[in-house]
């Protein structure tokens, strides 16, 4: 027998689990009345994710060229191109965002603050479909 206590599920939890269709109709979106995720997420080969809500970019890091240092664009700190990188992010079929970064993306969000992060996601959100369904 398990000594971990069962866990507690309430319908609506159960419901917008196994029915999402359902709980939307009747509560609305999920997270609607909590905040939204944001974040910068370390993801394969360098590339970074931004998430806002539903909505995710990813950005694809550009070969380093020149010496010269770079100013993130997040956190506002100037840094050497051993410290930031420039980064593509693809935000319609024919639109290209760039965006400078530090690589250490976990310090750089705390230096930041959510408010810039908030901020960078507003420059690049919305994203448009690059395909039609």
């Amino acid at each position: 027998m398990s000594d971990t206590p069962p866990k507690n599920h309430s319908a609506r939890d159960v419901l917008r689990e196994l029915f999402p269709g359902t709980y939307r109709e009747l509560f609305g979106e999920p997270g609607a009345d909590g905040p939204l995720t944001l974040g910068l997420y370390p993801v394969a080969d360098g590339r970074l994710a931004l998430v806002q809500g539903d909505q995710l970019a990813e950005l694809t890091p550009l070969e380093p060229k020149g010496k010269n240092a770079l100013h993130c664009d997040l956190c506002h700190h100037t840094r050497s191109r051993t410290e930031a990188a420039l980064y593509r992010v693809v935000v319609g079929a024919r639109r290209t965002r760039y965006v400078t970064l530090c690589l250490g993306t976990e310090a750089c969000q705390k230096r930041a603050g959510a408010q810039a992060l908030a901020r960078l996601a507003d420059h690049i959100f919305p994203i448009e479909r690059l395909y039609v369904d």
